[in-house]
């Protein structure tokens, strides 16, 4: 394998070449690292990593290779580097959730993700800079600095998981971890021209994710194509006795790499249509092929309106012309309460976050400024000097929403619409429809620095919002460029089906083909 080729090939061609002798672990961390050089990925450049070691990655790379050469024993990830958000504990390297607050801070555990990553073979290159405590939309809101968009260095890379998403898009990994609370992998997927999937929740460990907002937060897959991701979240997904919030629902083989010509499953022998819970798609055909008859995916008004960049329109379009050139159907449906995700969401997060920040006080762990004034001097002072200006904000308004003659008026009503919002995807994915399509994101990419009103920010995050609410599964694949810059599109699909989530993702990434990224 040649270094020429490190920063094309997926994830399990990587694994595949190191199982079979062709490239050792140690090229492969060699050739990561190199790539990250490259392009500048350190914060005099980029600003893609905040902690990175590749003397300790390479003694990894090492043990490893012990393992190679018994592919019972390599693992399906063997000596792949990964890059994983700071908001991910780990060891060896720090975990600062992109903060002032946590600065140096190396957690004594690792989360259940990592682990079982590093079990089947994977290598911990970079933990990736993030908007603080994943409160943003751009990567801006680290005390680090900004990260910058690979593609185009003028703009954000997306957050609050930017990092991770320019670190697969700059080539420097296959595959990375990051998070979501209300759309942070796949808002930064579509802006850096990657695949991003929120999973359903519960699929996924949260032991060791950082909490923000403990009902909402999951750990997210970034990938090159949309292999590298089903292959990630194969690997991390899963029951875990540390986390009760944890599903034990069979986790499917979700890689068309790994079914072979007839798309069978452990769910099943393939089939020509498909239904939630039962028969799976085939393997992704050549373009024109009609291959998704008795498929029914639903296109929902609230996702398409006038206000919709006329050219992401027009590519959402020609992605579902090519679902129906497959033999899918395309059903307008409506999810009514859609519009009120953005309050919903800035109401709940907010009051978690206010919840789960309380501990970060100067007394247990991280950063301690002590004015010599008392317990509550100290307090005030760590927290004020520790927490950015996002961070405060939405402390502040969590603190605001959860206080005396408020809960009512406003926590307990959001709670409320927040079930209605799972209700109307319920109700879509009980009448017959397979899977929604929509918009990743309402715009490209944007300037670094051009918007400044927080509430402007919090409209990226229209299109993805929802799932987080409704804790249903989705997945970003790039349908093309507007402006030289990455558009995504957006697949929904039901509670634990991240199965025909993938096999529709695997479908339209044949048809578009080179298209997706012109």
């Amino acid at each position: 394998m040649s270094k020429e080729t490190f920063d094309k090939l997926g994830a399990a061609a990587i694994a595949s070449s190191v199982r079979a002798g062709d490239a050792s672990p140690s090229d492969m961390v060699r050739a990561s690292f190199e790539r990250a050089r490259e392009i500048g990925a350190g914060p005099d450049g980029l600003n893609i990593y905040l902690h990175s070691d590749e003397a300790a990655s390479l003694e990894e790379a090492e043990a490893i290779k012990s393992r190679a050469g018994n592919a019972a024993d390599a693992g399906v990830l063997a000596g792949v580097p990964v890059a994983i958000k700071d908001n991910i504990a780990s060891l060896g390297l720090p975990t600062t959730c992109g903060s002032r607050i946590l600065a140096g801070y190396v957690s004594p555990f690792e989360a259940t993700a990592i682990a079982r990553l590093r079990a089947q073979g994977a290598l911990i290159v970079a933990k990736t800079n993030m908007d603080e405590f994943a409160m943003g939309s751009s990567t801006e809101n680290s005390a680090y600095g900004p990260t910058r968009n690979p593609l185009d260095v003028r703009c954000v890379p997306g957050g609050s998981s930017g990092g991770s998403a320019a670190a697969v898009a700059a080539g420097i990994v296959p595959l990375a971890l990051g998070s979501e609370t209300g759309g942070s992998v796949r808002q930064p997927a579509a802006f850096c021209g990657v695949v991003g999937v929120k999973p359903t929740y519960g699929r996924v460990s949260r032991y060791g994710l950082v909490a923000f907002a403990s009902s909402l937060d999951q750990i997210g897959v970034l990938g090159r194509t949309v292999d590298d991701a089903a292959l990630g979240l194969e690997t991390i997904a899963g029951y875990d006795k540390f986390d009760s919030t944890s599903s034990d629902e069979d986790v499917p083989i979700y890689r068309l790499s790994a079914l072979g010509k007839s798309g069978s499953n452990a769910r099943g022998p393939a089939a020509e249509a498909i239904r939630i819970g039962h028969s799976p798609i085939p393997p992704a055909p050549p373009p024109g092929a009609t291959t998704l008859e008795g498929v029914v995916i639903g296109k929902p008004k609230e996702y398409f309106p006038d206000s919709l960049d006329a050219s992401i329109r027009d590519l959402c379009e020609h992605s579902l012309d090519r679902f129906r050139s497959m033999g899918a159907t395309i059903r307008d449906i409506s999810l009514p309460r859609s519009p009120l995700a953005i309050p919903v969401y800035y109401i709940l997060a907010p009051a978690e976050a206010s919840s789960n920040l309380a501990r970060f006080d100067g007394v247990r762990y991280g950063l301690r400024v002590d004015p010599g004034k008392g317990l509550k001097a100290m307090y005030e002072a760590t927290r004020s000097q520790g927490f950015g200006p996002e961070v405060t904000r939405r402390v502040l308004l969590g603190t605001y929403v959860l206080s005396a003659g408020y809960y009512d008026a406003y926590y307990k009503k959001a709670q409320a619409v927040r079930t209605l919002i799972a209700d109307d995807f319920r109700s879509v994915f009980t009448s017959g429809v397979n899977a929604i399509f929509t918009p990743t994101t309402p715009t490209p990419a944007f300037p670094v620095g051009a918007i400044s009103d927080p509430y402007e920010m919090y409209l990226n995050d229209i299109f993805t919002v929802t799932a987080n609410l409704a804790g249903v599964p989705a997945i970003s694949v790039p349908i093309g460029r507007v402006r030289r810059l990455p558009v995504g599109g957006q697949i929904i699909t039901a509670h634990f089906d991240e199965y025909t989530m993938f096999r529709l993702a695997y479908a339209l990434e044949a048809a578009l083909g080179t298209e997706a990224h012109q």
